[in-house]
């Protein structure tokens, strides 16, 4: 699917390009796009990302409601970001079909150290006083980081086992793709709005704190793919 490149969120994409490609590229996905992926490393992190899911949850809860609050009926940010929502039910009913097929037990599973640091991390961007911009700027980033990475691996010549096509087509397909680009397209939005030079230092901060955020994602993404494969021998501790 092509992708426009515009836009803040382009502009730090590029400015943090290596981060980015850590993120998207990493030594899991790309083992799972050569096919040399170690399984039970895929069983670590189809059992820690349930985990994530189920407290991802309340933090989109919390998109909708502020993008509720704070968007112009002009722009349809409420029911882009409510369909993401709508799916998060089916996502979860995924992992537990999946998890059942790969013999993993889900009420024993305990999250890792790195998991819940994430969750951690999700959960304080979801303070009252937390800004919409950053907000929304966390959430395309997480969902656009799956999306990237799962694409790669159907891409033509590559060697996915047949046995994860089913995963890399959930984040991998083009509707998916297109998800995250609307998402984008609002983060950018909200973002060139606090942007404009004429507004106040407040606004500068604050546009520094969604750069920031959306590192912090960045970051956490990649330590998520380092726990799938650094303890791959281990779905339940």
């Amino acid at each position: 699917m092509e992708k426009k490149e515009n836009g803040i969120i382009d502009t730090w994409l590029r400015k943090h390009r290596l981060m980015y490609v850590a993120a998207t590229r990493h030594p899991f996905i790309l083992t799972i796009r050569d096919g040399t992926i170690d399984l039970s490393a895929f069983k670590t992190w189809l059992a820690q990302d349930y985990l994530f899911v189920r407290e991802f949850v309340p933090f989109v809860a919390t998109v909708l409601a502020k993008a509720w609050k704070q968007s112009d009926d002009s722009y349809t940010d409420t029911e882009v970001i409510l369909s993401g929502m709508a799916s998060l039910n089916d996502e979860i009913a995924w992992f537990k079909n999946e998890a059942s097929k790969w013999g993993i037990q889900l009420p024993d599973v305990v999250p890792q150290k790195t998991n819940k640091s994430y969750c951690t991390f999700i959960e304080s961007l979801m303070a009252p006083e937390v800004e919409y911009a950053v907000l929304i700027t966390a959430f395309w980033a997480i969902e656009a980081v799956y999306q990237e990475s799962f694409a790669h691996c159907l891409e033509d010549e590559t060697k996915t086992p047949d046995v994860l096509q089913g995963t890399c087509q959930r984040w991998g397909n083009d509707g998916f793709g297109h998800y995250c680009e609307s998402l984008k397209t609002i983060a950018n939005r909200h973002l060139e709005l606090i942007s404009d030079k004429s507004l106040p230092k407040a606004h500068e901060d604050l546009l520094a704190k969604a750069e920031t955020v959306l590192l912090r994602v960045l970051e956490h993404e990649v330590e998520f793919w380092n726990m799938s494969l650094g303890e791959a021998n281990s779905t339940s501790t």
